[in-house]
């Protein structure tokens, strides 16, 4: 990579500024999109966020956009504002491999995911299909298929997953916009450890289709350097879908409305360790705790507190390697061959888990919700870290010399609240000593999306989060 300059590029503007900049007519969509591609270009060699990049057809797109700026006629709130979106999410006329040679890439690939349909009807420019893990199966994004993804801060140590792809593009520049689906963690894990925000929204909030063979455990969310992108992107995918019957109302106003609000005369919850359960490195402890002094200092009633739950992997892994079983459930012996070790094994493991066993882990997670629910009476805000430690070495499921088996042992902070669907951000908020980024988790009840983007804008604000830049990233387009 190039020498670090500063950062006066074309593709270090958030989508946000870019809108603005083609209104004020400095620049247009086809300058912005050829930074972009340029970008994803140079870095995909070292990195591998992508899975296929649509360059002619990308500036295709920001040429009709930028025609239309030119008219003062835009479509829709993203008007050549260029994306990625995670090779989970149907795209038309692209082949959603989902990170398996067991798909095959001859299908019909006529349709759009919900959100995707959303963002072609608002006039994004789709750059390209970022990487995922083998069907989104664990917290590191690596496959059979395509390959590890790295760290855009150390190409040594892993982007996170599953939605490490859409990370890595954000963080390099490559699309200020990424959409990434989180059924444990899948987008704050890999924002944490990219240095960049993301939301896993509400359950339902916004729109799935084809379902996920997780169930109700899996979201589509926002990848974007800052939360006023994220609160931008949210009011375009969060649009009606009538092909998700579990999708939620749509949202009673923008999610842009609100967002300066502030936090002050917010009940806050701080659990620095979810009542002693967790081990947190002490570089990443300190850098929460500084966080939460930050939201007192804006005006937040903050009290050190723990909500009332104990570790829900067992509940977490009969859901979830059930969802993966049944993934594969129509493959042959042959086909199952081809498969990631890992998801072959926790597909075996899924199988041979009982309806009962299925239905007892429901219980559990009911209860939580529950218990959550009664937690959030009177706070309004959870704040814990995203992840307990920073980035590890790419291309392993677990650290090593961790003891872990499987990645949920890594992620305790982020799987329990898919279980219980609320919304939860992770927010960067600085580096350890190593420069690898740290993210704080901000959780609210379910509903509160907008709560939970006006909270992490705040801390933007107060210059308390800030995306980290990757080194040696020279813009493009300057």
């Amino acid at each position: 990579m190039s020498e670090s300059t500063e950062p006066t590029g074309l593709t270090d503007l958030t989508a946000v500024r870019l809108l603005d900049g083609y209104r004020r007519g400095e620049f247009g969509p086809v300058a912005v999109t050829r930074a972009a591609l340029e970008r994803a270009e140079a870095v995909q060699p070292e990195v591998n966020a992508f899975v296929r990049l649509f360059a002619e057809e990308a500036l295709e797109r920001a040429a009709a956009s930028e025609e239309r700026w030119r008219r003062g006629e835009p479509r829709g709130l993203l008007d050549g504002v260029p994306v990625t979106v995670k090779d989970i999410l149907l795209l038309r006329g692209a082949p959603t491999l989902r990170g398996s040679r067991s798909v095959d890439p001859a299908g019909r690939w006529d349709e759009d995911a919900p959100s995707v349909a959303r963002l072609r009807e608002h006039g994004a420019v789709f750059l390209g299909k970022t990487t995922t893990p083998e069907f989104g199966w664990k917290g590191v994004t690596d496959s059979p298929l395509s390959g590890v993804t790295r760290n855009p801060h150390d190409p040594a140590r892993t982007a996170g997953g599953s939605s490490g792809g859409a990370a890595a593009a954000v963080a390099l520049g490559a699309g200020p916009l990424a959409l990434g689906t989180d059924g444990g963690g899948s987008v704050r894990i890999p924002a944490a450890f990219c240095g960049i925000f993301a939301l896993k929204p509400t359950y339902g909030r916004v729109p799935l289709y084809p379902a996920s063979a997780f169930g109700t455990l899996a979201h589509v969310g926002p990848m974007t350097r800052d939360a006023a992108d994220a609160a931008l992107l949210m009011d375009v995918i969060g649009g009606p879908d009538s092909r998700d019957w579990s999708a939620l109302a749509p949202a009673p106003g923008s999610f842009r409305e609100g967002l300066d609000g502030g936090v002050r005369g917010l009940r806050v919850a701080y659990s620095p360790s979810l009542g002693g359960q967790v081990a947190v490195e002490p570089e990443v402890a300190a850098a929460v705790r500084r966080t939460v002094e930050r939201l007192a200092a804006l005006g937040a009633y903050v009290e050190e507190t723990d909500p009332d739950l104990t570790d829900p992997v067992d509940a977490f892994h009969t859901l979830w390697f059930a969802g993966a079983a049944r993934v594969v459930q129509h493959l042959t012996r042959e086909r199952r061959e081809l498969l990631d070790p890992g998801l072959r094994e926790i597909c075996g493991e899924g199988a041979r888990r009982s309806a009962l066993d299925y239905l007892a882990a429901v219980d559990v997670r009911m209860d939580l919700g529950r218990r959550m629910g009664l937690f959030h009476d009177t706070h309004d805000l959870l704040v814990t870290p995203a992840l307990p430690r920073t980035a590890f070495e790419a291309g392993v499921e677990v650290p090593k010399g961790s003891g872990h088996r499987r990645w949920t042992g890594w992620t305790p902070f982020t799987y329990p609240f898919n279980l219980t669907q609320q919304p939860a951000a992770s927010v960067p908020v600085g580096t350890d000593a190593a420069g690898l980024p740290i993210g704080v988790q901000l959780v609210g009840a379910r509903h509160a999306d907008a709560l939970v983007l006006r909270a992490a804008h705040a801390l933007f604000g107060s210059g308390a989060a800030e995306a980290v830049r990757p080194p040696g990233i020279t813009p493009a387009g300057s």
